[in-house]
């Protein structure tokens, strides 16, 4: 088999065989197929996509271009989440622990923030100690054990995946719908899990902020899932401001601890977190619908069980188990600090989700480039959200930050995502819809 025919083969619309897209990803994982080609390959599927078959087969294969995880010996349903990205949203740190408190068997396998979107990974590595690069043996250990166990990708595990996720960016291939799709779900099937919940985002801090492209990409996602032998379920979340009032690694992980031990969190945050979790739970087979779900969500969050288990992963992981009784001593907090203020009476019409997420970057919260580093303890705590009555110098944001001229200039950024007006903006649902069906 060479790899030029198979380029002319899908310049000319031609659809692979498994085989062929095996041949490719074990190439790309193996550097067998020079980067020139597989550039070429990437741009003909560009005009020339693949087929929802070859998507399921493309996801095949890149999960089989490296080492898959065994879990079937845990003799239960195993089901992650995964969220397509926003500003804000530490929703996996409480839900994880929620849902396997449930009786699920949770392997949630996270990445890192890059851009204007923060990655569960950083989050949990605001604990002190804590690894999130687990062998799959170790993994599995601590499933059996737990039920929980949350880790970035290994090398071994999709490896075709990062090589070709690299040149889709330098290709100008980005946007390619099945590309995506088969990026997302190789790494779950490698999981070898049997559910899948995704929060699929649209809006302002969207990776796509059109909402028929984000239903586009949740109704690919569930047909390509189905044809893996996973369940998968898609509910679509509004990402036109920031989740929560924390935005930042260490304050997202401090405002999940507080949920978890029963502390009022933010509206829109329980929402999300309590549907994710619903569904979640009912795929898990532990309620038979996902309003039961969601009831017992709320139940293990009442009875500390949930509480618990984050506390029993942490402990796992390496991480510093204090940090669950005492958050604000055990997670690191960026020692300068600056207050903004609302420019003037009335409410707040507007808290643009994108540039919020690129103020907390220039604080030091996120990376710009993936070998950037990141201050743990860098973000923003809102004081105000969207529709909320404003007096005239009312705080409506701490900002937090390591460096005097980040902070300046992360003030000056979070300040112009906002706009206040004499009368109350209109609510926007935060859920739009919940897709089962492609």
């Amino acid at each position: 088999m060479r790899m030029l025919d198979l380029l002319l083969k899908k310049r000319s619309g031609g659809e692979h065989s498994q085989e062929e897209l095996d041949f490719i990803a074990a190439g790309a994982a193996s550097g067998k197929v020079p980067d020139y080609q597989l550039s070429a390959w990437l741009m003909a599927a560009f005009f020339n996509p693949l087929s929802r078959k070859e998507t399921a087969g493309f996801t095949r294969a890149m999960a089989r271009s490296g080492r898959k995880l065994d879990l079937k010996g845990l003799g239960a349903r195993r089901v992650d989440k995964h969220s397509t990205g926003g500003v804000g949203d530490g929703v996996s740190l409480a839900l994880a622990p929620v849902a396997a408190a449930a009786g699920v068997i949770v392997p949630m396998m996270s990445g890192r923030g890059l851009g204007h979107t923060g990655g569960t990974l950083d989050k949990l590595e605001s604990v002190k100690g804590f690894k999130v690069r687990l062998p799959p043996a170790r993994i599995y250990r601590q499933l059996e054990s737990t039920g929980l166990c949350m880790f970035g990708q290994t090398e071994e595990l999709a490896p075709s995946d990062r090589k070709l996720y690299a040149l889709r960016d330098a290709s100008c291939t980005v946007e390619s719908l099945p590309l995506i799709v088969a990026s997302i779900l190789s790494k779950k099937y490698a999981e070898d899990i049997t559910g899948l919940v995704m929060d699929v985002k649209f809006g302002s801090g969207a990776f796509l902020e059109d909402f028929k492209k984000s239903r586009e990409l949740a109704s690919a996602l569930i047909g390509t899932a189905r044809l893996l032998g996973m369940r998968c379920v898609a509910v679509l979340t509004a990402m036109n401001e920031p989740l929560g009032f924390a935005v930042g690694n260490a304050l997202e992980m401090r405002q999940s601890i507080g949920v978890l031990r029963g502390e009022k969190g933010p509206s829109d945050f329980m929402e999300v977190l309590e549907v994710l979790a619903g569904w979640m739970i009912c795929l898990g087979g532990r309620a038979r619908t996902p309003e039961e779900g969601a009831r017992r969500a709320r139940a293990v969050i009442a009875d500390g069980s949930a509480l618990e288990k984050m506390r029993l992963m942490v402990r796992w992981q390496g991480g510093d188990p204090r940090v669950i009784d005492d958050p604000d001593k055990f997670l690191p907090r960026a020692p300068l600090k600056a207050s903004v203020k609302a420019p003037g009476a009335g409410y707040l019409l507007r808290m643009d989700a994108r540039t919020v997420g690129r103020a907390s970057v220039v604080l030091g919260a996120g990376r710009a480039r993936a070998e950037d580093a990141v201050d743990f303890g860098a973000g923003i705590m809102l004081r105000k959200k969207v529709g909320d009555r404003l007096a005239a110098g009312d705080a409506v944001a701490d900002l937090y930050a390591s460096d005097p001229a980040k902070l300046a200039e992360g003030k000056k950024m979070f300040e112009s995502a906002l706009a206040a007006g004499p009368r109350p903006p209109r609510r926007e649902r935060l859920i739009r819809e919940i897709m089962e069906r492609p």
